[in-house]
């Protein structure tokens, strides 16, 4: 985990830096999110590096706890909250496990929704985390997530040479832990962990990066 740490922690000035590389698809999950969100909600968003969702969504609920595993990240969101005058919003520095452990803002350990985007796919043990994300949820609550998928038949020449070129650049510290699974994958994964599935879509279409709303059961 120390050295996931350290990649994201020295990627995160020039991450805050990164304009959004879709913005129509960006602004299509941000509004498909928002129509799951109630003012009074309190949220949880997990993987959420320097801020930018979080402070997008923290008019439309209560109350959000976002966490990330950088503190460089999380050093960031925090001087644009400010800056932005955001105070419904907590950042933290944790993993998955510790996010859904920790109490937070909420005493009772629960949330309404949870959120994770661009996260799944990172993680080396994503069905422990999905089970960790059921527990912290109410009953009814949503999970919503975003995940480059791996894509189908034809995919673009970029994405094959990366898939080539990716073992060695994690051998160099230069690209993090990766695991595309298929957006078929996702859905079994998440209903056979206590969830249903009730809305999907890629955004962008190719490669997939496929949201889902899934609501625990």
């Amino acid at each position: 985990m120390q050295q996931s740490i350290q990649f994201w922690n020295r990627l995160a000035e020039k991450y805050a830096q990164k304009p959004v590389r879709d913005e129509e698809a960006y602004e299509q999950t941000l509004e498909r999110t928002r129509s799951y969100l109630k003012a009074s909600d309190q949220m949880l968003e997990l993987g959420c590096g320097t801020g930018t969702t979080a402070l997008k969504l923290a008019k439309d609920v209560a109350q959000i706890t976002a966490s990330d595993l950088s503190p460089n990240m999380i050093r960031i969101a925090d001087a644009k909250a400010e800056k932005q005058g955001t105070e419904n919003i907590l950042f933290i520095a944790a993993d998955v496990a510790d996010s859904t452990a920790a109490k937070g803002a909420r005493d009772d350990r629960t949330y309404d929704v949870v959120a994770a985007f661009n996260l799944l796919h990172l993680l080396e043990d994503a069905e422990t985390s999905v089970r960790q994300i059921h527990t912290v949820l109410r009953q009814d609550g949503f999970f919503i997530s975003k995940t480059p998928c791996e894509p189908g038949k034809g995919a673009p020449l970029v994405y094959r040479l990366l898939r080539l070129a990716l073992p060695f650049l994690q051998w160099i510290g230069k690209a993090p832990f990766v695991n595309f699974m298929s957006p078929n994958a996702l859905a079994d994964m998440l209903e056979r962990n206590g969830f249903k599935v009730i809305e999907t879509g890629n955004y962008p279409l190719s490669p997939p990066n496929h949201f889902i709303v899934a609501r625990k059961i």
